[in-house]
């Protein structure tokens, strides 16, 4: 019997399997030899919302939850956060390793030469209603790039699937800015490519009647970490999304856009956008403990706090938090933070969220910053979504080239009806459905 093998004994039939471990995993599919009788379809797992299962093997992103460590292609957050530039850290992600000068000034040559999008784009953001939620708008318009370059549906060619990505990352601080600037009636700012990836956006953003933008180099750097700090993160949903649309074969716009649109819900992305709301329900430290008193009884949620995957206090929120100050001393102190510190305080105090392993979160901090900015809520997930991209076209890309994968196709546990026979209408009895 080997050492790196799980051994099983199936009761109903007194059958003994030996299974292989390899990376600390065993293989779903050893399953199916557990047979009662040979018409049987085999043992499934069962793991809602893949709990536990890993649908791939991956070398980009590595989280150590209960440590509170996140390493991208093997280098801490915190090392990157403090040193690098956004796209420095893109290329990390989607290549492997840290580029050179000339690797990274090519690269930002590729993405910046990416930025200006179709004039038709204009006209299908023209009819979207006044007040249409970003994300909706941009998963939209992302999904609209496919009918200008169908050629992307060549996804076997590395070298166009290279263009493509490129035009991805190029594009969506475009189209993110364009969303803003349409919400709010404003004429829309075409990119430049004498500014960084991030300062780029800030003026498509921003620049109003002005010559010439100048980012506020504080505001940016503050961006500039927030980007880095959200590029990517194992298999979370929308990287999920984005993995089980791909192997499909569809091309990476349609498919980037689902990853949006699975970002955009509140449990994902709109997690900080939940933060404010609670920061606002609470209004004033005063109110804190009665806060806190109907957490405990289940009548409130504690949002930006927990974690599915971090155990321990979120490496990416101890970042924002200390870039925060940098940020209130450009915009003014948001009033709200001063009820985020208290109710921080209490929490990492108190033995009912200590036990829980209730640790402040990326979303805690992040959306008091934005608000500081001037971003509304409702566009705070579409700040989440541009960094976001390489991560997505690096784990697209992985998958593309992984010969282990296929078209994904989860199975079920069917609870469902046995066969039975057709009824007539006239024999029919109402059934439980009421309205």
């Amino acid at each position: 019997m080997g050492k790196d093998t799980l051994s099983i004994t199936d009761n109903r039939t007194g059958k003994n399997y030996e299974i292989p471990i390899e990376h600390e995993t065993i293989h779903a599919m050893e399953f199916r030899q557990m047979k009662v009788n040979e018409h049987d379809f085999g043992i499934m797992c069962y793991d809602p919302a893949y709990s536990n299962t890993a649908a791939c093997k991956s070398s980009i992103t590595y989280i150590d939850g209960d440590a509170g460590v996140l390493l991208y292609r093997g280098y801490p957050i915190e090392q990157l956060a403090e040193e690098c530039s956004f796209l420095e850290c893109a290329y990390l992600v989607l290549y492997g390793e840290l580029p050179t000068e000339s690797e990274l000034n090519g690269f930002r040559e590729e993405v910046m030469s990416e930025t200006m999008i179709h004039e038709n784009l204009k006209k299908f953001m023209e009819g979207f209603l006044y007040d249409a939620h970003p994300m909706s708008m941009l998963a939209s318009t992302m999904a609209a790039l496919s009918t200008f370059y169908p050629e992307s549906i060549d996804i076997k060619n590395p070298d166009n699937r290279r263009l493509q990505m490129m035009r991805i990352i190029g594009h969506v601080p475009t189209l993110a800015a364009y969303c803003y600037r349409r919400r709010r009636g404003l004429p829309y700012n075409y990119p430049v490519d004498d500014l960084s990836y991030v300062e780029n956006l800030m003026q498509m953003l921003w620049r109003k009647t002005e010559r010439r933008y100048k980012p506020n180099p504080v505001l940016s750097r503050a961006l500039e970490v927030l980007f880095i700090l959200h590029l990517d993160h194992e298999q979370n949903c929308s990287s999920t999304t984005m993995r089980t649309v791909g192997s499909s074969q569809a091309d990476p716009y349609l498919t980037t856009s689902a990853a949006i649109s699975a970002l955009s819900g509140p449990l994902h992305g709109g997690a900080n956008e939940a933060v404010l709301r609670m920061l606002d329900e609470i209004h004033d430290i005063k109110n804190i403990p009665a806060f806190i008193d109907d957490v405990k009884a289940g009548h409130r949620r504690l949002m930006g706090f927990g974690h599915r995957v971090y155990k321990n206090y979120d490496p990416r929120a101890k970042i924002i938090k200390r870039i925060a100050d940098e940020v209130f001393s450009v915009t003014g102190r948001n009033p709200k933070l001063e009820i985020a510190l208290e109710l921080e305080k209490i929490a990492l105090q108190d033995e009912y969220f200590v036990s829980r392993k209730l640790y402040p979160n990326v979303d805690f901090y992040s959306g008091i910053i934005y608000q500081a900015m001037g971003f509304n809520p409702a566009y705070f997930t579409v700040l989440f979504a541009i960094p976001r991209t390489p991560g997505w076209l690096a784990q697209w890309e992985e998958l593309v080239v992984d010969k282990e994968q296929k078209i994904a196709r989860p199975r079920q546990v069917y609870l469902g009806h046995g066969p039975r026979d057709f009824v007539p209408m006239s024999e029919r009895k109402a059934g439980a459905l009421t309205v």
